[in-house]
């Protein structure tokens, strides 16, 4: 209550030209109902939506598309309305609108900002043209657990690529300048914590160290603050016992007072009303009012706020005030979206959706976005000069509702461009293309398809395999608890294995599959993710060799689900393992003794590493590292210099995803083994080098201390400079403290 005494102090005081002088002056004419009205949004479709909009009772509608209804809705809230404010249009746009892309962990398989923020951009332009000018994404939760099913909306592991590509998504979605007709609102989300959900299921408890939440998971949104997101969205998840939407330490201390947020706080979907279903309040007059006194200043989809705030202010229990500077929030949004002045939405004015350049990029995207995790005796690429006939086999080769992903509600299958369609356009007359669904899911345990994919292979040069996982399996509430291939693929990858016959492996999922029971059966995998509108000819393009994979993992791959969670950045232990240090559970001898097996972290049966690193990924080309080069010491508020040669010693042009990573030896706070801390795409011709830089200043080396501040220490660092997080060129540097 006294940070809202005093921001209504300040206000007092601001110029009439200043962000917040219109949004004080419209409050200042509105009864409570309608300022209540300003911080509610209503579902579309809504019996007496009309009327609600009309009296002044509904700031937001979201899922709402339909353009001249929006534009009614408008019109109403505009024109029939008090005071006229015109409504924000919400609408998930997690990768695209019309134009699907790949979701969005594919994306960040990419390591590639400027496609990230256009993707986002084309998804903006899109929703815009349908009326909608804001979106609940970019989702910035880290997420170390395959077994989430909203792994796929995330932007995967590590802090730092979730930074820079959440970042990139937020100047995509907002562009230059929230005014411009083709810009919306963005939403950081989940705020915090949600993908540390226990056992990696939906909705769950996250009990995460306050420093482990500091350096980790908030460190995305703290970017998605300097990036200046509009508005953030309160997770669903109990953080350390104190569920999101009632947590005033995240939304009043960090979001508000630490970093200075001037956009407003969103919760999800009821989520106001789920604090007495988590036994945070009692009942719902005392989950709005948690609400509203942790910051969260707009209720999605309920009505607690409408209903049982009047009867709170008449108690005393909530102060007027607070609701004001709620309101202030949502309303410097909506005029900073320039709503006021431009409320109608023209479709004419906007490119047509899923237009050549639209679906040009979400091609180019979805290539960048596929990450080759195998290429034995280099099977790929395919050459079409050589091959009479070709097996395509699986489930997934010709379904393009399937290949768009989890969370698609404007996009229409009808637009996708499948793999099977690719492959034939590819090809032409020059080869016998043979399909064979083998099974009718990616779920089926029925194997009556298996003989004629047996067949078919059997009479073809190669087989290309489309397999994984239905769009159904990821996303939200779609957790599983095993995350092997499901149903009876891998059965049917042992008998196509039987044939002897080249078996080219194309994964499409939204999430980490453990494919340790099936890699030593193929001969090239290739992982693509859900793809996307373009993903049929993008994969294609890599197939045959038009483009060169390029992508790299943004989360590691376990070898079983037994090792979840496993990420690079683990920290060293007092007894950390060494592949000379450990057993495997068959090879230990009969009555070993207790102490005999190496006494460090690891599994006897899954070891210590995961079956694919993060950042790892392969090319048709292979690049080498040499000369790393750091600055050996600097002064704290100095700048470190790291470089490093890198050379395409392979025949084929292609684009390299270099990588730094840092370790601080020694802190007041044990560091992680490797920290992410930079990354390039180049290209490079066959035998052509370049030299790669980095900078970074003392200050991206922070940490938060045992204190919770945010400090570099003195001491001493190593550096790598490579292809993944398992890189061999290193080097060191010392940080002193400044003269």
């Amino acid at each position: 209550m006294l940070r809202n005494q005093r921001l209504n102090d300040e206000l007092e005081n601001e110029a009439a030209d200043s962000p917040w002088a219109r949004p004080r002056d419209l409050v200042a004419q509105m009864t409570i109902e309608e300022k209540l009205g300003q911080l509610s949004q209503v579902n579309g479709g809504t019996p007496d939506l009309h009327d609600a909009v009309r009296e002044g009772r509904v700031g937001s509608v979201l899922n709402e598309v339909n353009v001249d209804e929006v534009n009614e809705l408008q019109r109403l809230a505009v024109e029939e309305s008090r005071l006229g404010i015109p409504l924000l249009v919400g609408r998930d746009l997690i990768h695209g609108f019309k134009t699907i892309f790949p979701i969005p962990l594919g994306q960040a398989a990419s390591w590639d900002p400027s496609a990230v923020q256009c993707a986002a951009a084309i998804a903006a332009v899109e929703g815009a043209s349908s009326g909608v000018n804001w979106t609940f994404s970019p989702m910035i939760d880290i997420t170390r657990d395959p077994r989430w099913g909203r792994i796929a909306e995330s932007l995967g592991e590590d802090p730092h690529l979730c930074s820079v590509l959440g970042a990139a998504m937020i100047r995509g979605f907002q562009g230059a300048s929230l005014e411009d007709p083709e810009s919306i609102a963005a939403c950081a989300k989940h705020f915090a914590g949600y993908g540390a959900s226990e056992g990696g299921m939906d909705y769950s408890a996250a009990d995460i160290s306050e420093n482990e939440l500091r350096n980790v998971h908030l460190r995305p949104f703290k970017a998605a603050v300097d990036a200046g997101v509009s508005t953030f969205m309160a997770s669903f998840s109990d953080l350390n016992g104190v569920p999101a939407s009632g947590n005033v330490f995240l939304m009043r201390q960090i979001l508000r007072d630490e970093w200075g947020f001037e956009g407003f706080v969103v919760s999800d979907w009821e989520s106001i009303r789920e604090l007495t279903v988590h036994g945070f309040t009692a009942n719902e007059r005392e989950a709005a009012k948690a609400a509203a006194e942790a910051g969260v200043d707009m209720e999605m989809a309920g009505d607690l706020y409408r209903r049982l705030i009047p009867e709170l202010l008449e108690a005393e229990e909530i102060d007027e005030q607070l609701i004001d500077a709620m309101v202030r929030n949502v309303l410097r949004v909506k005029f900073e979206l320039g709503l006021f002045e431009r409320a109608y939405t023209d479709p004419s004015k906007y490119p047509e959706p899923l237009n050549a350049e639209h679906l040009e990029l979400a091609r180019d995207v979805a290539a960048k976005s596929c990450v080759l995790l195998k290429n034995d005796d280099q099977v790929l690429p395919l050459s079409k000069q050589d091959l009479q006939s070709i097996a395509v086999i699986g489930p997934l080769a010709d379904d393009g509702y399937e290949q768009l992903g989890t969370w698609v509600f404007d996009g229409d299958s009808r637009h996708s461009q499948t793999c099977l369609q690719a492959i034939h356009s590819v090809v032409g007359d020059e080869a016998q293309v043979r399909w064979v669904p083998a099974m009718r899911t990616s779920r089926s345990r029925q194997d009556e398809g298996f003989a004629l994919a047996v067949e078919a292979v059997q009479q073809s040069d190669v087989a290309i395999l489309f397999l994984g996982e239905e769009s159904i399996l990821s996303g939200e509430a779609h957790c599983r608890a095993s995350i092997d291939l499901p149903g009876n693929q891998e059965q049917l990858i042992d008998e196509l294995s039987n044939t002897g016959k080249p078996i080219v492996l194309v994964v499409l999922a939204g999430r980490p599959l453990t494919l340790r029971n099936v890699i030593d059966k193929v001969s090239a995998v290739l992982y693509a993710w859900h793809p996307g509108t373009m993903g049929g000819p993008a994969i294609a393009d890599l197939l045959f060799g038009v483009e060169s994979p390029s992508g790299k993992l943004p989360v590691s791959f376990p070898r079983s689900v037994g090792q979840v969670p496993i990420y690079y950045s683990k920290k060293n232990t007092g007894r950390p393992p060494s592949h000379e240090s450990i057993c495997h559970i068959d090879e230990i001898d009969g009555k070993a003794p207790q102490t005999s097996l190496g006494m460090s972290a690891f599994y006897l049966d899954d070891g210590f590493t995961p079956l694919f690193p993060f950042g790892y990924g392969l090319s048709y080309t292979r690049f080498e590292y040499r000369d790393i080069e750091v600055s050996s010491h600097v002064a704290i508020g100095e700048r470190v210099r790291f470089s490093a040669t890198v050379q395409n010693v392979g025949e084929r042009a292609a684009e390299e995803v270099v990588q730094l990573y840092v370790r601080d030896l020694v802190g007041s706070v044990t560091r992680p083994v490797k920290e992410l801390k930079g990354f390039q795409r180049v290209r490079l011709e066959p035998c052509e080098s370049q030299r790669v830089c980095f900078e970074l200043h003392t200050d991206e080396l922070a940490f938060y201390n045992q204190k919770m501040q945010l400090v570099t220490e003195p001491g001493h660092f190593h550096a790598w400079i490579g292809s993944s997080s398992e890189p061999e060129l290193w080097g060191e540097f010392e940080v002193v403290a400044a003269s």
